[in-house]
């Protein structure tokens, strides 16, 4: 049987390789258990933001309009968490917003905004999909928005594996001449960094992808799956109370 059939798992996602090489368990948690976890209000934030930004770059609002839409859906996706960083991440959103808005409108109204790609390796069992943030089609140019506190010199490893599929999914192949970019903002700042090395970062989800594949053919039963695993509780994805009793739950730790 197909190993991600056995597990209905339909596809795979750059954030679901991201997850599996970040931290196993819970991508067992989530994916093979099925058991609900909170993102936190730090997704939630970057969210929020980027709804801001879209609004305003794509001249559907001036500034304020952009930030009373990302403050509102912050409002709704954190209304039940109960976390107590929620304030804190709510005090940057209008800045973040701001932030982005100067630094993306000078490359005009974007032709098209999350839209869904998907790729497919020939020896991986289920295709990858994922949804990228921003596009320019004339400038054949896709960019992602990131939204953190501190603005890092470079796109981090991670990042770049994402938007460089989104570049090999937009244009069919790795050897792709998408220009993919990567924008950071912070409450004060913001930076765009060029994707390099595009189809090295492809090859790499590929061979994360194959051993997801090689990982759950191991067994059908996601709990003999879950005991090859340990989870790193102090991890940022056990920080919610209730994903943190699920970790107890499955492996008493």
């Amino acid at each position: 049987m197909n190993p991600f059939e056995a597990h209905g798992i339909e596809h795979l996602s750059p954030s679901a390789c991201t997850q599996f090489v970040s931290a196993p368990a819970m991508f067992v948690l989530q994916r093979l258990l099925k058991l609900n976890t909170s993102v936190g209000p730090a997704a939630h934030r970057g969210t929020s933001v980027e709804t801001g930004v879209v609004k305003v770059v794509s001249g559907k609002g001036n500034l304020a309009d952009g930030q009373a839409a990302a403050m509102s859906q912050f409002l709704m996706l954190t209304a039940l968490i109960g976390d107590p960083r929620t304030a804190k991440e709510e005090g940057g959103i209008k800045e973040m917003v701001a932030r982005g808005v100067e630094e993306l409108q000078p490359y005009g109204p974007p032709s098209s905004t999350q839209v869904r790609l998907e790729y497919k390796f020939d020896d991986v069992a289920v295709p990858l999909i994922g949804f990228y943030d921003f596009e320019w089609e004339k400038r054949n140019l896709i960019l992602d928005l990131k939204t953190t506190w501190a603005l890092p010199s470079q796109i981090s490893l991670n990042h770049a594996r994402q938007v460089s599929f989104y570049c090999a999914a937009k244009s069919g192949t790795a050897a792709t001449n998408v220009d993919g970019r990567v924008t950071y903002v912070t409450p004060k700042k913001a930076a765009t960094y060029r994707l390099e090395n595009i189809r090295e970062h492809v090859e790499s989800i590929h061979k994360i992808a194959l051993t997801i594949q090689r990982f759950l053919a191991l067994s059908a039963d996601p709990q003999v799956l879950a005991g090859l695993v340990v989870p790193d509780v102090d991890s940022f994805y056990y920080n919610d109370p209730i994903t943190r009793q699920h970790a107890f739950d499955v492996w008493g730790i």
